[in-house]
């Protein structure tokens, strides 16, 4: 045997349909144990919809992700790109809001607003343990199996596999909803190269006539019911979205500085989703939001220490404090006044030119408006000011003068 063919493992011998059967009840259960909510399966076939993505990518609505996934949209056709031989995918779904179905995220002057996902410990790591027992735990009981968990981090449309897989339909909002859980939870694919028994999908378009979610997202994004603008979309701006923001989108941000969850909070199969007692969710510090002076103070070294192990890290410092500045330009807070002067001098050029936005906003609504004009002509006249000038090297080091030797 070739050394090449010692390093492929054989596949494991197929189950008959009763051992399927006991072997995905069983796994269920052990899924629960484990920590997740729900479970599903779904067959691993070519991507459902796979051409109508393309089309999407094509018509540029993919925003600051657009590259990522377009070089690996190939990927995405079959998910044997991620694990060769796999035959099942398992759909768990993990529920996250740590609040009451009511609860809304309340404007607070000098605070900005977090999509609760973030508001806890960054899920991936707990999602990537719990599927890599699970990944363990076929391992054992099918001797040859293989299997590969993945965690919102491969090329893979988890959310067309979690329909397959019966956890939900897609709604008008462009979220997977659970007609008994909502839309508030995580999904984590298991690839699997065991065939075991596929779920039914939900057929039925549960949204009906309602568009709750169109009419409520504040900067237009849903541009048609289950078709997402990301280059509109608060959450795509404010986490994936490091640059400056469009001008004509940073007034309707409506206070949201790491994602946005209005188009869930308004949507009715939310009203009774469940609350997770999951301490790894609940948030840090118990803050559900964030101060924005403070934000706009730290340096990288700060926001690293500061958010590590966050979700919220993936927004970098330029982001966070970008859309921190911006919010303060929508909701003017006296508190954070010098804080936003000085980012007129941060490193960033990108949070810079967010915090001049910011000041002439106060100003266009004469909120401290002969302060900031003060602080934003200071700072102009820093600029204008030219640099003295410099002497030439050689001169410096033997202190030797720009003018003729006498």
């Amino acid at each position: 045997i070739s050394p090449l063919h010692r390093l492929q493992p054989m596949p494991a011998a197929p189950l008959d349909r009763s051992e399927a059967r006991e072997l995905a009840a069983a796994l269920a259960t052990a899924a629960v144990r484990l920590g997740f909510s729900r479970m599903g399966i779904a067959p691993a076939v070519d991507t459902p919809r796979h051409e109508r993505f393309r089309g999407w990518l094509s018509e540029g609505l993919a925003g600051a992700m657009t590259g990522w996934l377009s070089r690996h949209e190939p990927l995405r056709r079959h998910p044997s790109g991620l694990l060769d031989g796999v035959r099942s995918i398992v759909m768990l779904a993990t529920d996250h809001s740590t609040v009451a179905a009511d609860w809304r995220a309340p404007d607070e002057p000098g605070r900005g607003k977090l999509a609760r996902y973030a508001w806890g410990d960054d899920y991936h790591d707990l999602l990537r343990c719990r599927v890599t027992e699970l990944a363990e735990w076929i391992g054992d009981r099918v001797p040859g199996s293989r299997s590969r968990g993945v965690v919102d981090s491969a090329p893979i449309a988890e959310r067309e596999f979690a329909r397959l897989a019966g956890l939900g339909w897609f709604g008008k909002n462009t979220m997977l909803i659970s007609p008994e859980a909502g839309s508030w939870f995580f999904l984590t694919a298991l690839l699997t190269d065991v065939e075991l028994p596929a779920s039914t999908p939900i057929q039925t378009d549960h949204c009906g006539s309602c568009t709750a979610c169109l009419d409520a997202c504040p900067t237009g994004a849903l541009v048609a019911p289950r078709v997402l603008a990301a280059r509109r979309c608060t959450s795509s701006l404010t986490i994936e979205d490091h640059g400056p923001i469009d001008e004509s989108l940073r007034g309707k941000l409506d206070g949201w500085i790491f994602g946005c969850d209005i188009c869930q909070e308004v949507c009715p199969w939310n009203r009774h989703a469940p609350v997770t007692a999951e301490p790894s969710f609940a948030p840090r510090g118990g803050e559900k939001s964030l101060p924005l002076a403070e934000l706009l103070s730290l340096d990288d070294e700060a926001f690293r220490k500061r958010f590590k192990g966050s979700p919220i890290a993936r927004a970098k410092r330029r982001g966070l404090a970008r859309s921190a500045a911006i919010a303060l330009g929508n909701t003017p807070d006296a508190a954070a006044a010098e804080p936003l002067a000085k980012a007129l001098r941060d490193p960033d050029p990108v949070v810079r030119e967010a915090a001049r936005w910011a000041l002439s906003r106060w100003i266009d609504r004469g909120f401290m408006a002969d302060w900031a004009r003060a602080s934003l002509e200071a700072e102009l006249e820093k600029i204008r000011k030219p640099a003295p000038p410099r002497k030439p090297e050689a001169q410096a080091e033997r202190g030797v003068d720009d003018g003729p030797a006498s």
